[in-house]
């Protein structure tokens, strides 16, 4: 069964029990628009509802990339207040929705920025030989604060770090990210997809409620530190990013190529 609308794509094997989310913005490389975010909320939602869905495989259409993060053309309104800042970002992800069942993402190409609010919520991560992850912030003058706190509990802190730090410079290839236990799987190209799906086909034949009490006892154990983490996160921001208008610049300023991948 198949459904959606611009920006996500869900199909749902009922005999399976598993269910795919596609992010279906190819041409502008899966990036987040309003849309692609609202629907993901009400998509995330709604699964709660849906008992014929006992896993889940979150993906990203094309070969080039799985997400790479915000739509560089959306303006989100801001209120004038200094302590409220809102980001579409923050409730994009299933754990965000209070969705409990098991989410395994597939990545090809590249996965950077905003994307790891989506791969932080996942349970696992299976990645093709062309998956490339990278967080390029601190080269457009922003401060990567949600994101690094979401990778800091999936890898080791100094892998965070110079991912972080260094930029637009350099990528995370598949083969590392498998090393430092970003990804639990490499498979063979274009098998990234079939490769998670193998396991959320396995994971949905588990009973579901120990399935969905195993997840949120995992999600328990680092819920306490990101939330203390995330609290500082705005402020951090606020203080670290260049002006909108300076930022604009170093991005339009950018090359094609002159990174290394790791």
């Amino acid at each position: 069964m198949g459904s959606g609308v611009n920006a996500l794509r869900l199909d749902v094997d009922k005999d399976t029990g598993v269910a795919v989310v596609t992010l279906d913005r190819p041409d502008r490389l899966n990036a987040v628009d309003l849309e692609m975010a609202d629907e993901l909320r009400t998509l995330w939602r709604g699964l709660r509802f849906d008992d014929s869905v006992r896993a889940v495989v979150l993906t990203g259409a094309g070969e080039r990339a799985f997400c790479t993060g915000i739509d560089r053309d959306v303006v989100v309104p801001q209120p004038s207040s200094p302590y409220m800042q809102d980001d579409p970002l923050l409730t994009v992800g299933p754990k965000a929705n209070d969705l409990w069942k098991p989410v395994v993402a597939a990545v090809r190409g590249m996965a950077c920025g905003g994307a790891f609010y989506l791969l932080g919520e996942c349970e696992f991560i299976v990645a093709d030989p062309t998956a490339a992850f990278f967080d390029p912030h601190t080269t457009y003058g922003m401060v990567s604060a949600y994101e690094s706190v979401l990778m800091t509990q999936r890898m080791p802190y100094g892998e965070v770090a110079r991912m972080v730090l260094m930029g637009n410079a350099e990528r995370i290839g598949a083969r590392r990210a498998h090393q430092i236990g970003l990804v639990s799987e490499v498979t063979g190209a274009g098998e990234a997809l079939a490769g998670a799906v193998r396991c959320a086909e396995v994971i949905a034949r588990c009973p579901t409620e120990a399935v969905q009490g195993t997840v949120r006892a995992l999600w328990a154990a680092k819920e306490a530190a990101r939330a203390q983490a995330f609290a500082q996160a705005p402020h951090l921001i606020a203080l670290g990013n260049l002006a909108a208008e300076r930022q604009a610049e170093l991005f339009a300023g950018r090359r094609s190529g002159g990174f290394r991948v790791r």
